[in-house]
C-alpha cells in the first residue's frame, strides 16, 4: 500500500489509534481466515464488541454476538460434515439468515456458494450438482427451490440456525488451511447462471472502492440490494472491516427502505436502480433522506433520465459503480461526472486498469467505440465449470462495448454481442433504451433485435407505459438516426427482471 492508499484509510477512520489487546484479537482473526467475511465480524468482535453491527426484520445483534453466535453454528456444520475446501450452497434472502450462515461457512473452512432466490428450481439443483455442494442452507420458505437438489446432503434451514446459534454448547472449528472462496453466481440474463469464483479481497481493494466512494468507518449503511449479489456482498463485507451497522429487510419495499434511512440517520444506502426507480415513483418525499451522504448504485445499467431524478430528489450524493460478477468494479461515476453527463460511467477507481480496444487488442482513440478490458485484484479466476472470460494482458473482458471521452471517462454502450448491423449502421439497444427513457410516459424500455427477410435484423422496443408506439419512434429518430428507430413497439404491463433489476431480454425474445 503506498502513501495514496494510507491517506485514502485515515480518511476513512480505519488507520486510528487502537488499543493493544484490540489490534491482538484483530490479528488473530486475520491469521486464521484471511479477508473474509468470517474474520470481519471476528475483528470488529475484538475492536467494537458492543456496537451494533445489524438491524433486521427479527432485530439487531451487536459485533460481539454475531462472532460468537457463528462460532457456534461453525461447530453445528463441522459436526454435520461440512469440512474445509468443500461448498455449502446459501439461498437466503437479507438479514442474519443471510450473514450468519456465510461467516458460518467461512469459519468451518468451507466455500460459500451463493444462490440467487429469484432461480428456477432445475436451476438451483443444477447449480448444486455442478459445484458438488456437500450442504444446503435455506430460509424455509424457499423449500421449494431447494426440493430438488436436496438428495445426498445435508439440509438445515436458516431459521434451525437461527435457534442454533442460541443455544449450541459447540465451539469454532480449529484452523483451516484452506482459504474459503465465496463463489457468486453471475446474472444469467443471457444464459444458464455460472459459478464465478472470487478470491479474498485485499487492502489494495478497499482502497480502490474508497477513491470513488467515501465510505467511512462506524457509520449505518442501508443495504436494500440482495446480499447474494456481488453488490450487496461487497458493501456487507465493506461494513463488516469498517465496524459500520447495516440495516436490511428480508423484502425490498421503497417506502420502508426510506423511512429506514430516516429512523436510523444512515449516511449510506446501496440499492440497484430498479429500487431507485420505485422509490422515485411514491410521492416524494416520503422520509427525511437529508442524513444521507451516499447513494450507491450498480448491478444493472442507470439509464441517464433516472441519474438526473436521483440527484434532483436526493442531492449530489449518487454515486453509480459499473462493473460485473467477472471483473468486479471497472467505473465509478461520482455525483460529478453525472451532473455532467448522466449517461457516464465514469473513471476507474484507484489501482483499476481500464481499456477500450478494437478486435485486435489496440486501444482506440477517445470517440470510438471497442470492447472494455478490466484489470483489478478482484477479478474472477474463471468459471468453477473451467470455462473463462476474454483476457487481454491480464486483464478481463466485461462483455461490453464502450467508449471514452478526452477525460478517460467511461460510456457503456451495452453488451457486446447485442450490437446489430442495420443498413450498414451499427446500433447499440443501450443508447435507444436511454432515448426511451427520456419520455415522461415510459415506466420501462427495453430493445431486442429479431432476424428479419427484408433487412436481416429489426429492433424491437418493449415498453412498460401510456404512449403511442408513433411518438416512442419519432423521438428516437430525432435522438438518434433514421436507422436506430425499432420498427416495432409492443407493450407491457411490466418487464422481466431478474433479482438484481436487470431485464431478461431471453424472455421477450
Amino acid at each position: 500500500m503506498d502513501l495514496t492508499g494510507a491517506r485514502l484509510l485515515v480518511k476513512a477512520g480505519l488507520l486510528r489509534p487502537t488499543r493493544p489487546d484490540q489490534l491482538l484479537g484483530m490479528g488473530l482473526a486475520l491469521a486464521r481466515w484471511g479477508l473474509t467475511p468470517a474474520t470481519g465480524y471476528a475483528a470488529a468482535a475484538a475492536r467494537y464488541p458492543h456496537r451494533v453491527a445489524l438491524v433486521d426484520d427479527l432485530g439487531s445483534l451487536t459485533f460481539r454476538e454475531i462472532d460468537a453466535r457463528t462460532d457456534r453454528l461453525a461447530g453445528e456444520l463441522r459436526a454435520r460434515g461440512v469440512l474445509p475446501g468443500t461448498a455449502v450452497g446459501l439461498l437466503a434472502r437479507n438479514g442474519r439468515g443471510f450473514v450468519e450462515p456465510l461467516v458460518a461457512i467461512g469459519k468451518c473452512g468451507a466455500d460459500a456458494l451463493l444462490l440467487n432466490t429469484g432461480s428456477a428450481a432445475a436451476q438451483v439443483a443444477a447449480v448444486l450438482d455442478r459445484e458438488g455442494a456437500v450442504a444446503v442452507v435455506h430460509d424455509a420458505d424457499l423449500v421449494g427451490l431447494v426440493a430438488q437438489g436436496c438428495a445426498g446432503r445435508v439440509v438445515l434451514t436458516t431459521e434451525e440456525l437461527d435457534r442454533l446459534a442460541a443455544t449450541s454448547t459447540c465451539h469454532a472449528p480449529p484452523k483451516s488451511e484452506h482459504h474459503p472462496r465465496l463463489v457468486i453466481l453471475t446474472s444469467g440474463t443471457t444464459g444458464a447462471p455460472r459459478g464465478a469464483a472470487r478470491s479474498n479481497a485485499s487492502v489494495d481493494d478497499v482502497v480502490a472502492f474508497l477513491s470513488r466512494i467515501p465510505l467511512r468507518s462506524r457509520e449505518t449503511t442501508v443495504i436494500a440490494s440482495p446480499m447474494f449479489h456481488s453488490w450487496g456482498l461487497a458493501h456487507l463485507t465493506l461494513a463488516m472491516l469498517f465496524g459500520s451497522t447495516v440495516v436490511t429487510h428480508r423484502r425490498f419495499d421503497p417506502a420502508r427502505v426510506l423511512h429506514a434511512v430516516e429512523e436510523h440517520r444512515a449516511t449510506v444506502l446501496v440499492v440497484v436502480p430498479v429500487m431507485l426507480d420505485k422509490m422515485l415513483d411514491l410521492p416524494w418525499p416520503v422520509a427525511d433522506t437529508s442524513s444521507l451522504r451516499v447513494v450507491a448504485s450498480s448491478g444493472s445499467a442507470l439509464p441517464g433520465e433516472l441519474a438526473s431524478r436521483v440527484l434532483a430528489s436526493f442531492g449530489p450524493v449518487l454515486y453509480n459503480l459499473y462493473g460485473s460478477t467477472e471483473v468486479a468494479y471497472a467505473a465509478v461515476a461520482t455525483p460529478e461526472d453525472l451532473a455532467a453527463d448522466p449517461r457516464t460511467a465514469g473513471l476507474p477507481p484507484y489501482g483499476v486498469r481500464l481499456r477500450v480496444v478494437d478486435e485486435a487488442g489496440a486501444d482506440v482513440p477517445p470517440g470510438t467505440v471497442g470492447r472494455i478490458f478490466v484489470g483489478s485484484t478482484l477479478a474472477f479466476g474463471g468459471y468453477t465449470d473451467g470455462t473463462d472470460k476474454d483476457r487481454l494482458d491480464g486483464l478481463v473482458a466485461s462483455g461490453d462495448l464502450g467508449v471514452l471521452d478526452a477525460a478517460g471517462r467511461l460510456t457503456v454502450l451495452g453488451r457486446d454481442d447485442d450490437m446489430v448491423v442495420i443498413g450498414g449502421e451499427n446500433v447499440y439497444p443501450n443508447q435507444v433504451e436511454d432515448v426511451l427513457h427520456s419520455h415522461p410516459a415510459v415506466v420501462e424500455a427495453a430493445v431486442t433485435a429479431v432476424p428479419d427477410a427484408s433487412f436481416g435484423v429489426r429492433l424491437v422496443a418493449h415498453v412498460v407505459g401510456d404512449v403511442a408506439a408513433e411518438e416512442l419512434q419519432d423521438l428516437v429518430r430525432r435522438e438518434l438516426a433514421r436507422f436506430a428507430v425499432p420498427r416495432e413497439v409492443r407493450f407491457h404491463v411490466a418487464l422481466p427482471r431478474n433479482a438484481t433489476g436487470k431485464v431478461l431480454k431471453r424472455e421477450l425474445q
